[in-house]
């Protein structure tokens, strides 16, 4: 298939798919007359790619993935390396939990602080209008 074909069937872009070859993740065959051509199994690449990508992988770590669909599994996460990419990325995410759930308690506490010096200051004020 071709370059436009891959892109709708793939629901992304001619020009992604372009920056996803210059990155090295996608391999058209390029035909006599100079177009990419691709197989269908670069549509299930391309797949593996935007759905990596959609929660928040970078290039880089959708390289094993890539590979390992490349070497004929069925899954692009059931080799080692692509194993230790999602256990990497699974700690960071942990890790940034971790600290949302800090800012959240802070930011709690806060408003806590601030609801309570309000209605002091408003009793304050309610009592010397009396």
């Amino acid at each position: 298939m071709r370059i436009g074909e891959l892109a709708e069937r793939a629901g992304t872009s001619t020009r992604t798919l372009r920056y996803y070859e210059a990155h090295g993740l996608v391999r058209p065959r390029r035909s006599a007359n100079g177009y990419r051509v691709y197989d269908e199994a670069e549509l299930r690449v391309v797949h593996e790619i935007r759905a990596l990508l959609a929660v928040g992988f970078g290039l880089d770590d959708i390289r094993p993935f890539v590979a390992c669909l490349r070497a004929g599994n069925s899954s692009g996460d059931v080799c080692p390396d692509s194993v230790a990419v999602l256990r990497r990325k699974l700690a960071e995410v942990d890790d940034y939990l971790d600290r949302l759930g800090a800012v959240r308690h802070q930011l709690h506490d806060q408003l806590a602080r601030a609801i309570a010096h309000r209605e002091e200051t408003c009793l304050k004020t309610r009592k010397r209008a009396d």
